[in-house]
């Protein structure tokens, strides 16, 4: 069962996460600003953990057992 693959469990752990993030971002968003030559945009930060949950989800449905059904001629 997949469940049961650790790298599952990581990435499903991973994904919590990110979510966990995302909302606390959105809830309290703070503006993107540059110091000392470094640059930090919130913005482009909240854009790659969705794509972070977007690669889990992903991932976790690649993980999930699938059915297929073919039907034979003789």
């Amino acid at each position: 069962m997949s469940g049961d693959i650790p790298d599952v469990q990581a990435i499903r752990l991973i994904r919590s996460q990110c979510l966990a993030l995302i909302a606390e971002l959105t809830l309290q968003p703070k503006p993107s600003y540059q110091f000392e030559g470094q640059s930090v945009s919130w913005s482009d930060y909240l854009g790659r953990l969705q794509e972070v949950v977007e690669w889990c989800d992903v991932k976790l449905a690649e993980a999930e057992p699938f059915e297929a059904r073919s039907q034979a001629v003789t």
